[in-house]
């Protein structure tokens, strides 16, 4: 019988621990926040590929990644150390946060359309692309999230299509306009002479 917590437990703890390093980094224990950077340092190395990556084993492997997930794994705590933040953003998407990038900064528009073209294979390269962006206007993106998406786009390529189609829903959502200081903030109230017509029960 396996003891192991749940695979979703795993994933959790596991993407706590990297925000832990951005909150020990800002640390005032100087050697705590030191080890910090270190680490992230360390993790951005990896990300660059080759032998390196074993510098992410002893982040990445005590919390126990399926085999079929781990280079997920690697790739989450690659792509944290670039852009690292203590801004949990829960629940958002990699289309909601390209949503505020282009809002911001609409030349990047065309990153987003690439990556909901890519099979999944190809995607690593293009998602350090999209996450350098968010990094230069500091916009947040769920690190859970995110790993739980490319799990389930690995599943099928049914489910696949659905985590993209997902991912663009988030991102054309319309934003909700702001409240003009002139606008009513209460119903409207009739006109002089005018009739209220009644409202049927």
């Amino acid at each position: 019988m396996d003891a192991r917590p749940p695979i979703y437990q795993r994933r959790e703890t596991f993407v706590r621990h990297l925000y832990g390093l951005h909150y020990a980094v800002t640390s005032d224990n100087r050697r705590r926040s030191g080890e910090a950077r270190q680490t992230l340092a360390r993790l951005r190395r990896a990300f660059s590929g080759g032998n390196r990556e074993a510098e992410a084993y002893d982040v990445v492997f005590p919390f126990e990644p399926p085999i079929d997930e781990q280079d997920l794994w690697l790739l989450i705590a690659g792509l944290f150390a670039l852009h690292p933040h203590g801004n949990t953003a829960r629940g958002r998407t990699l289309g909601t946060a390209m949503q505020t990038l282009v809002d911001k900064r609409p030349s990047t528009a065309r990153r987003f359309t690439q990556l909901l073209s890519l099979d999944p294979t190809a995607m690593p390269h293009y998602l350090r692309q999209a996450v350098q962006l968010l990094r230069t206007e500091d916009i947040a993106i769920d690190y859970l999230r995110l790993l739980n998406d490319l799990v389930e786009m690995r599943s099928s390529r049914e489910r696949a299509h659905q985590i993209r189609l997902r991912w663009a829903r988030d991102y054309h959502k319309p934003t909700r306009p702001p409240r003009s200081k002139n606008s009513p903030t209460t119903d409207p109230q009739p006109a002089d002479g005018a009739v209220v017509e009644p409202v049927d029960a």
